[in-house]
């Protein structure tokens, strides 16, 4: 994409944050506002995207970002932050958080009759303070 689009898209990804802001609390619309971005780094990055916000219907859980990259299928978790004060957006997907993901992409797997083989577990970091600061773990984690 060239800079002018991604600009725009970016602008567009703004007003949809502030009319969000209106209907919903705001770390909810802080949080969509950085899986938007988180989704567009990807992109930047080569990444199809497959599926957001794919919810399990066992209620196991939630994968923010479904991807595809060569032929690894990427469940990414995005945590997004207005500031590190609180420490580093990555720190909060916990063992407990962790299983939940793996829970919600086995299910994901099985109705695609998809492989284990091929699965990875990325981290998307995305904090507000200025210019948003995005950093992308690669398979920061692995299933049990």
């Amino acid at each position: 994409m060239s800079p002018r689009v991604l600009r725009l898209l970016e602008f567009c990804d703004w007003i949809r944050h502030k009319l969000l802001c209106r209907r919903r609390p705001p770390d909810h619309a802080l949080g969509r506002r950085g899986e938007d971005l988180a989704h567009r780094h990807l992109q930047r990055k080569g990444y199809c995207i497959v599926a957001r916000n794919f919810r399990a219907r066992s209620g196991a859980g939630e994968i923010d970002i479904i991807a595809r990259r060569g032929d690894a299928l990427v469940f990414v978790e995005v945590k997004t932050r207005s500031s590190t004060e609180f420490g580093a957006p990555d720190e909060a997907v916990d063992a407990h958080k962790q299983r939940r993901i793996v829970r919600a992409a086995g299910e994901y797997i099985r109705r695609t009759e998809g492989s284990w083989d091929q699965a990875r577990f990325d981290i998307v970091s995305v904090v507000f303070g200025g210019s948003p600061a995005i950093e992308h773990l690669e398979d920061a984690f692995r299933p049990e």
